[in-house]
């Protein structure tokens, strides 16, 4: 095994060497006779944000490394991430050639797709069907059910309160793309196949992790060979994403050939298309599986980033209280159709975008031809990140994350925003001569032309929840033996930037508003679970 690696090692660092010595690639770390810069990757249990900041101080705005052959061009500059990847989005709209991903099974759905003709199809049925609040108001309803179904289940039980919201955002997204609904009170089996898929998603795409991806011809060796339990691994991580593109997909198409499917993303576009082909299928099948993949995850870390905040910062939440209670009344719920009334809930919105971004290094681009960049070479095939994550304190929040916004510049910025490292949703109602800071909506969901097609899904259930939960919960810091206990936050590696638990106390604002949760028990009777629909064959991943 030692003389493979060792041949290949020498056969891609004489490759990149010879055109290496063509190319004036930006600055970074000398690399290593025959293994170059594999070495000055990150670790699997590193923040990779932090990681490739330190470039930052050390080569600039711009820097590279070389590993076995692959180059890995590194954008520490909003601006830099702006002109390439929005303004030249025609040469980096591709993805890597991850071997690792493609023999997990994760190569064909929207996040990591090459073909371009794929992704405009997959975004095509995506765009149709959620891809603008006005087709997405088809599921108003649903959503507004499953946020009542949120409030009961946090009231009562306020302590499994991560278990919630992930369940809340698992449910919208499976009745929403498939027209499941989930065990209202127990574990439900879809949504555990899903996360299970998300969860081996999320280690799969790190790169850095996995030497077929450095050596792609590893990928052939048989799974009982020594060294190859990464092949174990990836064969273990094509059954759940199988299970999650496959399952749910299926179970439309019962639902439907027995005359029982509802309103749903997939049910609508095979109702629509009496004659659509094996391949469009497939497309649709990854393109379902694609909101999860993309809604899900993301949801559940923006709501947990919410909930810490308002513990952390109670005078935040009195002021979002205000508005609800003078805008919407004491007595009632905000629906989605009253969000443009309530700016101050918006700004709360949109700063816990800004304040802690979902996936903090995005997603890798691939130029499709060779570019320059600040008088650099950035040769086709390269890989080019855009870091979008930064390190602060402050108080008891330890850590603090940036993103992009087309003014070329970070949202901790100090020259676009006032007090970068507060939680200030008040920065986006400004009303002085300045205006109001930059909206993070602008980038928050990617770059170019692979930005996502499902954010106003999205922005619609972190709205609702947010909001509804403001009007009828306190949420503080936990409490013990009659002490207030501190909160000290760690965010977790990988690809979706997600909080290691933690504990808070939510609890109803008054009497009034828990009776005005309990009510909804009646107004929104909890649903028979639809797992009875899943074949046993289908769940036992």
């Amino acid at each position: 095994m030692f003389l493979l690696y060792s041949i290949l090692a020498i056969v891609g660092y004489f490759a990149f060497f010879h055109k290496k010595r063509r190319l004036r690639l930006p600055p970074g770390p000398p690399g290593k006779f025959l293994f170059g810069n594999l070495g000055d990757l990150p670790g699997r249990d590193e923040l990779e944000g932090k990681y490739w900041l330190q470039h930052k101080k050390i080569y600039g705005p711009i820097s590279s490394v070389n590993a076995l052959g692959k180059c890995i061009i590194i954008l520490n500059e909003a601006r830099l991430a702006v002109q390439l990847l929005d303004k030249r989005s025609a040469l980096y709209s591709s993805r890597p050639q991850l071997n690792f991903i493609d023999m997990s099974g994760w190569g064909e759905n929207l996040a990591t797709a090459r073909s371009p003709e794929r992704v405009r199809q997959m975004r095509k049925y995506i765009s149709q069907e959620i891809g603008s609040n006005r087709s997405l108001s088809r599921f108003n309803e649903m959503q507004t059910k499953e946020a009542a179904w949120f409030l009961l289940r946090v009231l009562k039980s306020p302590d499994n309160l991560q278990q919630h919201i992930r369940k809340e955002a698992g449910a919208v997204i499976v009745k929403i793309g498939y027209g499941y609904t989930v065990d209202p009170h127990s574990s439900d089996p879809l949504v555990n196949i899903a996360d299970r898929a998300m969860a081996d998603f999320g280690v799969a795409f790190i790169a850095s992790s996995w030497a077929v991806n450095f050596f792609p011809v590893l990928k052939y060796m048989p799974a009982w060979m020594p060294g190859a339990g990464f092949v174990k691994v990836a064969q273990a991580h094509r059954k759940s994403a199988g299970a999650l593109n496959n399952v749910p997909y299926e179970f439309v198409k019962r639902q439907m050939a027995e005359g029982k499917s509802g309103n749903s993303f997939v049910s609508n576009i095979l109702q629509n298309s009496p004659s659509i082909s094996a391949g469009e299928e497939d497309v649709l099948k990854y393109a379902a599986g694609s909101l999860y993949a993309g809604g899900a995850d993301t949801t559940v870390s923006s709501l947990a980033n919410f909930f810490l905040a308002m513990a952390l910062l109670p005078e935040i939440q009195d002021k979002a209280q205000q508005e609800l209670d003078t805008v919407i009344g004491e007595n009632q719920l905000p629906q989605l159709i009253d969000q443009e009334r309530l700016p101050y809930i918006n700004a709360v919105v949109k700063e816990v975008l800004r304040w802690q971004p979902v996936v903090p290094m995005g997603l890798p681009h691939v130029s499709i031809q060779d570019d320059t960049c600040e008088g650099y070479d950035i040769p086709k095939g390269a890989i080019v990140l855009a870091n979008i994550w930064y390190s602060s304190s402050l108080s008891s929040v330890c850590v603090f994350f940036h993103i992009l916004i087309y003014d070329r510049a970070f949202t901790h910025d100090e020259t676009v925003y006032h007090d970068p490292m507060q939680f200030k949703p008040e920065r986006f109602l400004s009303s002085d001569s300045s205006g109001p800071e930059q909206d993070p909506h602008s980038l928050v969901f990617g770059f170019g032309r692979r930005v996502c097609p499902g954010r106003a899904l999205a922005d619609a259930n972190i709205f609702l929840a947010i909001a509804q939960s403001l009007a009828v919960f306190r949420i503080s810091k936990p409490v013990r033996d009659g002490n207030e206990e501190e909160i000290n936050p760690r965010w977790l590696p990988g690809l979706l930037c997600h909080l290691a638990p933690y504990k808070v106390s939510v609890q109803p604002r008054s009497e009034v508003h828990r009776e005005i949760v309990l009510s909804l028990e009646r107004e929104y009777p909890w649903e028979k679970s639809d797992a009875e629909g899943l074949q046993e064959s289908d769940i036992s991943v």
